[in-house]
Formats: structure tokens, C-alpha cells, sequence
């Protein structure tokens, strides 16, 4: 009785964004926008984001140390809004250990997730560590390893983080972070850092999850979960209250092939079309949501209840196309800066108004 109960709520709350036919969106990557200076490379990039400058700042797995499996990388760049490189930020930081996002709060304060030491790092705008969320294991113990995924899993710990994934805000200052590859929950902290409570858990149904990866909050608090391995984007009020879900089911071009590997046909999961990677909301007045997937490689272009209003790009390696856009960043509704794993580079987009 209590899954029919589930079903049906799941079925009246969400919004299954199928078109047939989706507006292409014409757009044009700005070539070689970041200059690195000689002596430094991105390795993969999981993360990038602007803030109210136009300084964009990405997070890198480059500076890499280690053996291959166990290395740390993580390195956290900073670059004027022309492009030019700034500065690097925490270098050698205890917390780096593999690079996952970075988000630029309204105050311009950075913040860093990192999938390797399960920490949320906040660092003033000077550069200065000034809040940490969470814990990395001590070196020292002798259980310190990769994290475990028991069945069923280990119940999550109040201010203690699996596989951390991405942190947004509230106009109250809330911090919402999502936790994230193992724990699959959303956890909630005041602004001033004091741990208020978590929902979710491992699953399918409204408010259960399957790798929420990545975080958005509307003008009106709602907040935006790409829960990736279920295909679907959540959105819940400020407390935890399921409110609908976004599907997108776009037709995939029959020679579409992945950014990496043979062609390959995938209907569940996070390689399956539609299943959002990254997620970003533009600012107000008029905001849209922006999502990307792995498989086939495309920005879809979303009005907040979930209608499709355009789609662009595919998988590759050329410019303006893209090889696992893992962040997104949306400081307007036709200009988009995305973070790519396999091509090893964040690409700015500028879309052509009215599409």
C-alpha cells in the first residue's frame, strides 16, 4: 500500500519534460578564453564557477601528487573576468584530495567540495579559509582507505559527509550541500555554519536518491537536486518537502556517439540521455534552468516547472562540443561556462538571444 501511496504522489508532483521536437539553440564557444601561464595546466575539471566580478574560478584536478590511485588533486584557480590567470587559492590545502565543484556565494565567498576528503571548504573573498564542513579520514588510523559501500549502507553521521557532491544557498543564508555518491542525502546548515538537519536516502521514490550530484536554489528557495543515477531532477521546498520531479526525454540522434568509448545504448542510469550531470539557475528576474548530461553531450535549456525550451550541443572534443561537462556556471541566460572531465578545459558559451 505504501509504494502505490509513493507511486502515485511521485506520478502527481513531477514533470516528464518529453518533446518530440526541441528548438536547436545556435551558439558559439569563445576559443582560448583562460590564459594559463606556462608552468601550469588543468588536469581534469570538475568544477567552475564566476562571481560578481566576472572572475571565473576553477577547481582542477591538476597539481596531482601521489600514486595513481590515491592521488591527491585538487587546485583551485582563479582568473579575471578577460581571462587572465590571478592567483592560485589553498595550495597545499589539508583538505585537497580530489577537486569535485566550486560555487561563488552572494557575498562572493568561494566554496569547494571534495569528493576525496569528504569536506566543504569556505573560503573568504581574499582567499582565507573561513568555515569547514565535515572531516577527512586521519592518515593514522589503520582503517583509513577508499570508502566502503556496504548493502545495505551504513547509516550517514550528522556533520560528516560520504562522497561529497556540490553545495548552493538560500536567501537566508542556509547552506545546502549534497552527500552526495554514498549517503545520497541533502544536508541543511545555517548561515552561520550550525548543522540543521538532512533528508533522504538510497532509492528511487520522492525524496530518495541515486547520486545527487549537483545543487540549485531558486529566487523562491525551492531547491533544485540533480539526482543523476535516477535520471531526474527533485525539487523540494527549504525543508526537505518533495514538491515535483523534472524528467527530460529529448530523441537522441540514432549516430550520436559518447564523449568517450563506442556508441552504446544506455536507458537508466547516469550515462542514459537526460540524466543530469550539472544543473545551474540564472539570476533573477526571469530565471531558467540549464542541465547537462553525459550521454548524448547536451545543455538542455528549462523553464523552472520543467518545460524544454531548447537544447544544444553533443558529445566530442572540438570546440563547442563536450566530454562530460560536469559544472556549469549561468551568470545569464545566454552566456554558460561549463567544466569538462574528459577534455581537460572550461569552455565559455555565448547562445544567440531568443533561442
Amino acid at each position: 500500500m505504501r509504494r502505490t501511496f509513493l507511486a502515485l504522489l511521485l506520478l502527481a508532483g513531477s514533470v516528464y519534460a518529453q518533446q518530440a521536437t526541441v528548438p536547436e539553440i545556435r551558439y558559439h564557444a569563445v576559443p582560448d578564453f583562460l590564459k594559463l601561464p606556462p608552468d601550469l595546466y588543468f588536469g581534469e575539471v570538475p568544477g567552475v564557477a564566476l562571481n560578481s566580478k566576472g572572475h571565473i574560478f576553477v577547481f582542477s584536478r591538476g597539481n596531482s601528487n601521489g600514486p595513481a590511485y590515491g592521488a591527491s588533486a585538487a587546485q583551485l584557480l582563479e582568473f579575471d573576468a578577460n581571462g587572465k590567470f590571478v592567483r592560485e587559492i589553498g595550495h597545499n590545502l589539508y583538505a585537497w584530495s580530489f577537486a569535485h565543484t566550486v560555487k561563488i556565494d552572494p557575498e562572493d565567498n568561494i566554496w569547494v567540495t571534495d569528493k576525496g576528503s569528504d569536506m566543504v571548504i569556505k573560503f573568504n573573498p581574499e582567499g582565507r579559509v573561513v568555515m569547514v564542513f565535515g572531516r577527512k579520514q586521519e592518515a593514522s588510523d589503520d582503517g583509513t582507505g577508499p570508502l566502503k559501500k556496504p548493502n545495505p549502507p551504513l547509516p550517514p553521521e550528522d556533520g560528516m559527509f560520504r562522497q561529497v557532491t556540490d553545495v548552493a544557498w538560500d536567501k537566508a543564508g542556509n547552506t545546502y550541500i549534497s552527500d552526495g555518491y554514498i549517503n545520497s542525502r541533502i544536508a541543511k546548515a545555517d548561515k552561520d555554519g550550525n548543522w540543521l538537519k538532512s533528508w533522504g536516502e538510497p532509492g528511487t521514490g520522492p525524496g530518495q536518491f541515486d547520486t545527487p550530484h549537483s545543487l540549485a536554489v531558486d529566487a523562491g528557495g525551492s531547491v533544485y537536486v540533480a539526482d543523476r543515477g535516477n535520471r531526474r531532477i527533485q525539487v523540494f521546498d527549504g525543508d526537505g518537502k518533495f514538491l515535483r520531479q523534472i524528467t527530460i526525454d529529448v530523441p537522441v540522434d540514432p549516430d550520436a556517439r559518447p564523449a568517450i568509448g563506442n556508441k552504446r545504448v544506455q536507458t537508466t542510469g547516469s550515462r542514459a540521455p537526460g540524466a543530469p550531470w550539472a544543473i545551474c539557475i540564472t539570476p533573477p528576474p526571469h530565471q531558467v534552468l540549464y542541465s547537462s548530461d553525459g550521454f548524448p553531450g547536451r545543455i538542455y535549456k528549462l523553464s523552472l516547472d520543467g518545460t524544454i525550451l531548447g537544447v544544444l550541443g553533443k558529445s566530442g572534443k572540438q570546440p563547442g562540443q563536450f566530454g562530460w561537462i560536469h559544472e556549469m556556471a549561468c551568470p545569464s541566460e545566454n552566456e554558460l561556462y561549463v567544466a569538462e572531465i574528459l577534455n581537460w578545459r572550461v569552455q565559455k558559451l555565448v547562445l544567440e538571444p531568443g533561442h
